[in-house]
């Protein structure tokens, strides 16, 4: 799904740098943003938007196109760059955001922007509407899958658990969720606000086929992805070890940056480096 200038994985992770490139220039300095989780899933939607997805970005209704649901709602920088880059509106737009009247607010809505396969916000309803589109394609003998990209803090939320409950009894075998694992929520780590244990185990009891991956490393990520697609007869997870604030080093593992403002200073520095990483082969 990419035009390569040479080998496939160094083009996705340029395509990932520059989803962290227009991140930042669209936040901006001296402005609130989430920083810390469009950061560490800009691999993730990369591997996705560049690579796995089944998309036709000039038919964005298309029946038969797998769909993304973005869960953490929160991080859809990511994504609005990620869409942005494949097509599905104008790249100029991306600086639109959160203005009053922009397609682009703060959280996804996809009455507004081509791409968007679902509003989402509120943290843990994400992956039952995923469950909603599985059984639909199912039930239209579509061949596409959902993939619901999940926060480790959104885990936290009840209805998240009654999802994967359901979608492993029902083998929803074209459901794929990613958790991008970061350790991080809004007000400190996972395991310090709402300690879950460990995810393999409780996705493997209700039936999951559990992926683990790096999720920086594009190696790791089209790995699982594949692995995720051959799953039969049960939902897969990837579960993707990310750092919160991957690739900007004031906001890398740091809880101010879930939603946090940069100096103008730091705002620059990151440009250069972040510009610099979009031009390495």
């Amino acid at each position: 799904m990419m035009t390569d200038r040479g080998d496939p994985i160094s083009e996705l992770n340029r395509a990932a740098a520059k989803i962290r490139l227009d991140v930042v220039k669209m936040i901006g300095p001296e402005n609130r943003g989430h920083f810390g989780g469009s950061l560490s899933a800009a691999d993730i939607i990369a591997a996705l938007y560049f690579s796995v997805l089944n998309i036709e970005p000039a038919r964005p209704d298309w029946s038969g196109r797998d769909r993304f649901i973005l869960s953490k709602g929160h991080a859809c920088p990511a994504l609005y760059a990620a869409l942005a880059r494949r097509g599905y509106f104008p790249a100029e737009e991306l600086m639109t955001l959160k203005n009053i009247g922009s397609r682009l607010q703060g959280h996804p809505d996809r009455t507004k922007l081509p791409g968007l396969d679902a509003n989402t916000g509120s943290l843990g309803q994400g992956l039952s509407q995923g469950i909603g589109m599985a059984l639909a394609l199912n039930a239209d003998a579509i061949q596409a899958r959902v993939f619901v990209l999940l926060g480790d803090g959104e885990l936290n939320e009840g209805q998240v658990w009654e999802a994967v409950m359901f979608a492993g009894a029902r083998r929803l075998y074209n459901l794929i969720a990613i958790v991008d694992q970061n350790h991080l929520q809004a007000m400190g780590a996972t395991r310090d606000r709402l300690d879950i244990g460990e995810l393999e185990p409780k996705f493997a009891a209700f039936g999951w086929h559990v992926i683990r991956a790096d999720g920086h490393d594009m190696h790791s990520l089209l790995a699982a992805f594949a692995a995720a697609r051959q799953t039969e007869q049960k939902p897969a997870v990837i579960l993707a070890e990310t750092i919160k604030g991957r690739g900007l080093s004031c906001a890398e593992n740091a809880v101010d940056f879930h939603n946090g403002l940069l100096t103008r200073e730091q705002y620059q520095e990151a440009m250069e480096c972040l510009q610099a990483r979009t031009e390495v082969p």
